[in-house]
């Protein structure tokens, strides 16, 4: 039987939220609407949609507002994004593609055309990717194999989470692409420091674009967390302007890294998204 996908739809528009509900739900889909940026959060906190159709211009919180606190989330991270909007500004585009929407479609759109994008952004998201495109760490299947592996082997390994604190509020300030630096450079000095340690099967890769996961021997986890913790969390300042460090402008939301470490072994978790749920 073919998968019937839940679209999540947000529209503060009542008109336009019943009509793409019944076109779609027509159109075999399983439909939940929401009118608030708020209430499209939670929706997706409860049960993750397989994509979500979002206007910019709601009532309370902005599209991107939703669409940034989904990236954020580890269960929402890679849920595809087509912004339904009437702005046609260059700088509102790039910001939503930026987000990693998957598509852009201004109103009044076309229903049949909208229709076919819904079915071209799923069937990329079926795809899944395996290289996260801004660091090109792995990501999602490559990861779940790694973690497979290691729930078979005798010896004790352990997860270590890091995920980087404030992006959010760092990206609305300075801007995606800086942001996107960030991620990328926190990535680099991961894996110099695996590099400078010479771990025989370590693994680094992405739980979330804002998460990285490490997976390591017991043994060897007190040194790479104490460099971590000591080198490159240390760093995180540097990526403010020098101006903004001098006036001690970076406030009470600045970057830093947060770590959690998890023991990986059969004995702990029966499978690995048991694994995975357990590093959310």
């Amino acid at each position: 039987m073919e998968k019937r996908y839940r679209l999540l739809i947000v529209e503060d528009d009542p008109d336009v939220a019943e009509m793409l509900a019944s076109y779609f739900s027509g159109q075999g889909y399983e439909i939940q609407t929401a009118h608030w940026g708020e209430d499209g959060v939670r929706a997706s906190q409860v049960a993750p949609p397989d994509l979500v159709l979002l206007d910019i211009r709601l009532p309370d919180i902005s599209g991107y507002q939703v669409a940034e606190r989904l990236r954020a989330n580890l269960r929402t991270a890679q849920v595809p994004i087509i912004f339904l909007t009437e702005k046609r500004d260059r700088d509102d585009r790039l910001r939503g593609l930026q987000l990693g929407a998957a598509d852009y479609v201004t109103k009044p759109f076309d229903i049949q055309e909208l229709r076919l994008r819904v079915r071209n952004a799923l069937r990329r998201a079926s795809e899944r990717p395996v290289l996260n495109a801004v660091t090109g760490l792995p990501e999602g299947p490559l990861v779940e194999e790694r973690l497979g592996e290691i729930l078979t082997e005798q010896r004790p390994w352990v997860a270590v989470r890091v995920a980087l604190r404030h992006l959010g509020a760092f990206r609305d300030h300075y801007g995606f692409v800086t942001a996107d630096d960030v991620v990328r450079a926190v990535g680099q000095m991961l894996q110099n420091a695996l590099s400078s340690q010479q771990i025989e099967g370590a693994f680094l890769g992405h739980l979330a674009p804002h998460c990285f996961v490490l997976f390591l021997p017991a043994e060897t986890v007190p040194a790479l967390k104490a460099r971590i913790q000591g080198r490159i969390a240390r760093t995180m300042d540097y990526f403010y302007p020098l101006k903004d460090r001098l006036a001690g402008n970076l406030g009470a939301n600045k970057l830093s890294l947060e770590l959690r470490t998890l023991p990986i072994a059969p004995d702990v978790f029966a499978d690995v998204q048991e694994a995975l749920a357990a590093l959310r």
